[in-house]
C-alpha cells in the first residue's frame, strides 16, 4: 500500500534541531545539504512513484521520497552503499538533505533500498518510463523558470560509459560460462560430467587461459565448442528456466554454428557488436573508437548554451547502447527536446550527429542546426545548393547557377564549359568532365544538400556563438570525474541510466546552488512544493 511521507513538513519538538546551538543551525541553513532538501527533496512528488506499490491494504512503504533521494545523493557524492548507509546513520548533514529530524531515524534499511531499484527497474521494462528520468524532467523544468534560464540555445554531446565489468577475451568468456554452469549442476549430473567440466573449474577462467601458449588458443575454442554442442543437447532441456543456461544459450549461439552436424567457430570479424561482453551485464555492447576499446553504453547529453545565461543546465539524457550512431539517438530525442523546451531553435554539435532524418526534422521543428566537424571530404570549389522544390534543387558555384535534375539515384547538376574556362578555380573544380559535350557534372544526394546546409549554417551566425559546442567538455568532464578509469560503478543499461539522471540531477542541482550563493546574485527564495 502506498503512502506518502509527510513527516519531514512539520517540525518535530524533539529533533535534533531543537538541541543544538544557534551557530550550527545558522550552518545547516546556508548548507548545500539543506539547499538539497529544498530544492531536490521537497520537489520530489511522491505520486509519480506510487505505481510501484500496490493498491491493496497492506503494510505501507518505506517514504520513497527518501529512497530516492538516497540514490541522488550516493550518485553525487560517489558512495558506495556503505557509505550511504553510514552518512545516512552518522551524517547530521545528510540527515537534513532527506528531511530525517532524529538520530536514531532510519527511514529504509539496504533489502527496502534495492528492492526499490528492482521495482524502478521492473516498471521501465513493463512500461518503458523511467521515473528517475521523469523526475529529472519535472526538477529540471522548475530550476529552468525559477533562474530563468533561456533554452532557445542548446548544445549536445556524448561520452562512453563503460559497465563495471572485467574484461573478457574471448576464450576467457566461454571457459567462464563452464564454470558457472557447473555451479547449479546437480550432484548426479556434476559427477556424471565430471570429464566434461573438470579442466576448467579447478581454476578461475583467467587463470585457466593464462597457462596456455598463443599457438594452444585456437584449439582450446573448439574443444570449448564441442564441449558447448554437448551441454545444449544433454544439459540444456533440463536446465533451461535457470538463468545462467538462458545466457549460456545467448553465447553458445553468438560464438558457433553446426555445418554439417559439426560444430564450427564463428571467425572472431563477424562477431556482433551486440554479443555477450560479460555474463554480469547482459546489455553491455562493444565499441572501438580511436584505437580502444569500450564495453558498455553511451551517454548522451543536452545543455543550454544560451551566451545571456548565467548559468547553464542539462535539459535532456540520454543511455544507449555504445554501438548506436550519435545521430541515431538525437533523432529518437528530437521529439521531447522540442516537447521540453518549445523555444529551442538552434542546436550545436558535432559531424556525429548529421543525418538527413535529423536535418528533416530539425527542419520540421524549426531548429538550426550549427554543426564542427562536419562528416564528408571538403571542396575546394565551393557549391551553394539550394531547394527551390520539393523534388528541385538549384546549384551554384562562383561562376554558374543551373537547375539541378532528378536521376535514379543521384541529382545532377550540368554546368557550361566554356564558362568554366575562365573560371580562376578552373585547375582545382573537381567536377565530373565530359569531352564529347563542352559540359562538367555535378552528382549529389539529398544527404549532400543537409550537409552543405550544416556547413553554411556555422557561417551565417556571430563568431563567438560557433564555439558554444566546446563548452559541453566541461559537463562531460563532471560525469567522468564520478567513472574512474572510463567506468560506471555499476552494471546494466537501467542502473546505468540511473547513475546518468542521478548525476544529471546532481550537476543541475550543484550549478544552481551555487548561482543563488553567489556573491552577485540576489538569492531567489524556492518554496518547497
Amino acid at each position: 500500500m502506498f503512502k506518502k511521507n509527510q513527516k519531514h513538513i512539520q517540525a518535530d519538538f524533539f529533533g535534533f534541531s531543537s538541541s543544538l546551538p544557534s551557530s550550527y543551525l545558522d550552518e545547516i541553513e546556508e548548507s548545500m545539504e539543506k539547499s538539497f532538501y529544498e530544492l531536490i527533496f521537497s520537489r520530489i512528488r511522491e505520486d509519480d512513484f506510487s505505481c510501484l506499490y500496490s493498491e491493496i491494504f497492506s503494510r505501507p512503504n518505506a517514504p520513497i521520497n527518501c529512497i530516492i533521494g538516497a540514490i541522488l545523493l550516493q550518485h553525487k557524492h560517489g558512495w558506495t552503499i556503505n557509505e550511504l548507509f553510514n552518512n545516512i546513520k552518522f551524517n547530521l548533514l545528510t540527515k537534513v538533505a532527506l528531511g530525517l529530524q532524529t538520530l536514531p531515524e532510519m527511514p529504509f534499511n539496504q533489502a527496502t533500498f534495492f528492492n526499490t531499484q528492482n521495482r524502478l527497474n521492473d516498471h521501465f521494462v513493463k512500461t518503458g518510463i523511467n521515473l528517475l528520468e521523469t523526475l529529472f524532467d519535472h526538477l529540471t523544468t522548475e530550476q529552468l523558470n525559477i533562474v530563468k534560464i533561456k533554452t532557445n540555445i542548446q548544445r549536445t554531446d556524448s561520452f562512453q560509459a563503460a559497465s563495471n565489468i572485467r574484461r573478457y577475451s574471448r576464450l576467457q568468456l566461454l571457459v567462464e560460462m563452464l564454470i558457472r554452469l557447473h555451479r547449479v549442476l546437480d550432484d548426479a549430473d556434476r559427477k556424471l560430467y565430471e570429464d566434461l567440466f573438470g579442466p576448467y573449474v579447478q581454476k578461475t577462467s583467467g587463470q585457466f587461459i593464462y597457462r596456455l601458449d598463443q599457438g594452444e588458443i585456437h584449439l582450446e575454442l573448439e574443444n570449448i565448442g564441442r564441449i558447448y554442442q554437448r551441454i545444449y543437447a544433454e544439459l540444456f532441456p533440463r536446465y533451461h528456466d535457470i538463468e545462467v543456461f538462458k545466457i549460456f544459450e545467448r553465447v553458445y549461439i553468438e560464438h558457433f554454428t553446426v555445418v554439417d552436424e559439426k560444430i564450427r567457430l564463428i571467425e572472431t570479424t563477424t562477431l556482433s557488436t551486440d554479443s555477450l561482453q560479460s555474463p554480469d551485464d547482459l546489455d553491455a555492447t562493444y565499441v572501438k573508437k580511436n584505437n580502444t576499446s569500450y564495453r558498455g553504453y553511451v551517454v548522451n547529453i543536452v545543455e543550454t548554451c544560451n551566451p545571456e545565461n548565467q548559468l547553464n543546465l542539462i535539459t535532456d539524457i540520454c543511455v544507449s547502447a555504445n554501438n548506436v550512431d550519435d545521430s541515431k539517438n538525437l533523432h529518437e530525442r528530437l521529439d521531447g527536446l522540442k516537447e521540453k523546451t518549445p523555444d529551442i531553435n538552434e542546436l550545436h554539435n558535432d559531424g556525429g550527429y548529421g543525418s538527413k532524418e535529423n536535418d528533416e526534422k530539425c527542419l520540421e521543428y524549426e531548429i538550426t542546426q550549427i554543426q564542427t566537424a562536419i562528416r564528408g571530404n571538403a571542396s575546394v570549389v565551393d557549391i551553394t545548393i539550394e531547394k527551390t522544390d520539393a523534388d528541385q534543387y538549384q546549384v551554384s558555384c562562383l561562376c554558374q547557377k543551373v537547375v539541378a535534375t532528378k536521376g535514379r539515384k543521384l541529382y545532377k547538376a550540368v554546368f557550361d564549359e566554356t564558362i568554366c574556362a575562365t573560371c580562376p578555380l578552373n585547375h582545382q573544380c573537381n567536377f565530373v568532365k565530359v569531352r564529347t559535350d563542352q559540359r562538367r557534372r555535378y552528382y549529389f544526394s539529398d544527404k549532400e544538400y543537409y550537409r552543405k546546409k550544416r556547413a553554411h549554417n556555422i557561417l551565417n551566425i556571430p563568431p563567438e556563438r560557433r564555439r558554444l559546442r566546446a563548452n559541453v567538455e566541461a559537463t562531460v568532464s563532471e560525469y567522468r570525474r564520478t567513472m574512474p578509469e572510463g567506468k560506471v560503478k555499476v552494471r546494466g543499461r537501467f542502473k546505468t541510466m540511473l547513475f546518468a539522471f542521478a548525476t544529471g540531477i546532481g550537476i543541475n542541482f550543484g550549478r544552481v546552488f551555487r548561482y543563488l550563493n553567489g556573491d552577485d546574485c540576489d538569492k531567489i527564495q524556492f518554496s518547497s512544493s
